[in-house]
């Protein structure tokens, strides 16, 4: 996602009439836009709008060299079965042994979302029974998880252009610890499915976000934030093209003052894009269902990408199908802060809440406000910025090397870089044009050795990724600025005198005509002219 989210969606804004801004009850769209305030206020049967109810189940992998409860090493793409310990495979008589690491990531992770921290919390034996779950059972936390009641804020654009932000918030219900399943590989041609261990036991965080969200775009933006927030943290590599995030949407739709409606879980979401998608979408399927006089069923269904909708799986399972029962062969977690920490305890043995609070870095939120302090940036510009990995740090290097002011900079980086490397498919560390080289070409620039124009020549040529530098370039393209300023008073008196009804316009008060022979002038040089100096030749010339 190049940017943050942009709109909430024709598929829904039409059925619910979205506010003007700021906060919103829960269960209500704050986004405003032309777009989205000509909602239809009621649907065929002439009932109040349709309120939709979003909630997210978000499994996020923790980064860890090993898994939840075994020693056996974390390896995406790894051959099949490669990375499998006997209690992964459910030997008889194995025991789970927790994994210190993946504990801190889990408390680090819940102080980042401003939960409590669960001193004291519980396994439990989730039943069901899957041919890539061999105990038949997962070991997670549903009665005591290890943190709760926290909230998460982020942020949307309320136009096209990102010119407008309004920042909302999601309450995080728990997070909580668990195992992942292995992979089944469905063969059709050959009518056999193969099961791969590799991901068995591999350690999960689980965060459950409560129905505090009413679109594609929210949901989005929200899954887009805490992705950010666990990268910076360390605690989740979070590739969603890895299976490091996947995202579960509960979603449902009601009519205001009544109860919420039947809701269906849309599972395994891994693509932000994606996720935005099958919400809307699921809205607006049931919208359709309810008013056609049909019913939304409780179902677990699935998103197809290439269909664009969503699709049935099976009944949604209850907790009376899954038959938790307290984990046996695990004591209850035991966590410490500085009060509450003995004297005599290993420190090497325990997890220390307040020692891993020390040690939080800035969070993406700060970074943002950091960055618009320090260079003058707008806020939408800084979410631009941190949404692209590694394009912050190119920002600041070009910065740092360069006479040009951030609020130019800026330009360059969003306008001609991000733009080149989207439309050719590339992330920021591979891009052709390095942060020292776009600094030495905006040096030149800055110096006016060489004009924006120019200066735009150079950065195609940049692109090929020959290894010329953009002081060879210009020399090579013989792009240095006019410094003859005789040659272009004379340039300058040619378009004149070739351009009457303009020279009129322009005597007669009309003065934005004078754009008009700029250009012209910028034409004639093939771009070698100095805009600034042009004008005030043209301007003298023209007061004679």
């Amino acid at each position: 996602m190049a940017a943050a989210a942009r709109g909430c969606g024709g598929v829904w804004c039409r059925v619910w009439q979205c506010g003007a801004g700021g906060s919103a009850p829960r269960g209500q769209c704050s986004v405003a836009g032309s777009a989205r305030s000509a909602a239809v206020p009621a649907g065929k049967s002439g009932l109040a709008p349709w309120v939709p109810v979003v909630g997210l189940e978000i499994h996020a992998q923790i980064s860890s060299n090993s898994k939840l409860f075994s020693g056996s090493q974390v390896q995406f793409a790894a051959p099949p079965n490669s990375v499998v310990s006997f209690f992964d495979a459910s030997l008889p008589g194995t025991l789970p042994v927790i994994n210190r690491r993946c504990v801190e990531a889990a408390v680090m992770t819940g102080l980042a979302l401003n939960c409590s921290i669960n001193k004291r919390s519980l396994f439990d034996r989730k039943h069901y029974f899957y041919a890539d779950l061999p105990a038949g059972y997962q070991i997670t936390q549903q009665r005591v998880p290890i943190a709760v009641n926290g909230t998460l804020s982020y942020s949307l654009c309320t136009d096209n252009k990102m010119s407008q932000m309004v920042t909302k918030t999601v309450r995080i219900k728990q997070i909580q610890l668990e195992q992942d399943s292995g992979k089944s590989l469905h063969d059709d041609t050959r009518s056999q499915t193969l099961v791969d261990l590799n991901r068995a036991g591999v350690g999960l965080m689980e965060v459950v976000m409560e129905p505090d969200m009413c679109c594609g775009e929210e949901a989005a933006a929200a899954v887009r934030e805490l992705q950010l927030i666990l990268q910076t943290l360390g605690s989740s590599h979070a590739v969603m093209a890895e299976g490091q995030l996947r995202v579960d949407a509960n979603v449902s739709v009601h009519h205001p003052g009544e109860p919420y409606g039947v809701r269906t879980e849309v599972k395994n979401i891994n693509s932000i894009r994606f996720l935005a998608k099958a919400v809307d979408h699921e809205i607006q399927r049931q919208i359709e269902e309810l008013e056609n006089g049909g019913t939304v069923l409780n179902e677990t269904r699935a998103f197809d990408s290439k269909l664009g909708c969503t699709v049935p799986m099976r009944d949604k399972e209850g907790k009376q199908d899954y038959r938790f029962m307290p984990e046996p062969n695990l004591p209850p977690l035991i966590l410490y802060d500085t009060k509450s920490l003995p004297a005599n305890m290993n420190h090497q043995q325990v997890v220390n809440i307040d020692w891993i609070h020390e040690r939080l870095p800035d969070l993406p939120s700060v970074k943002r406000a950091k960055l618009v302090e320090q260079y003058g940036i707008l806020p939408e510009h800084s979410f631009t910025l941190l949404n692209e990995d590694g394009l912050t740090e190119f920002f600041e290097n070009v910065v740092k090397h360069t006479q040009m002011k951030p609020k130019k900079v800026i330009g360059w980086i969003l306008n001609d870089l991000l733009s080149y490397l989207n439309q050719h498919s590339l992330t920021v560390k591979e891009s052709p044009v390095s942060s020292s080289i776009l600094a030495d070409l905006l040096n030149l620039l800055e110096r006016k050795e060489i004009s924006s124009t120019a200066a735009k020549q150079v950065l195609v040529e940049l692109w090929k990724g020959e290894g010329k530098t953009p002081l060879e370039i210009v020399k090579e393209k013989k792009l240095e600025l006019i410094q003859d300023q005789e040659a272009l008073e004379q340039i300058c008196q040619a378009v004149i005198d070739g351009q009457e009804n303009e020279v009129m316009a322009i005597k007669a008060g009309n003065h934005k005509v004078l754009n008009k022979l700029i250009g012209l002038v910028q034409r004639r040089t093939q771009g070698r002219s100095n805009p600034v100096l042009v004008k005030q030749l043209l301007e003298k010339k023209l007061l004679e």
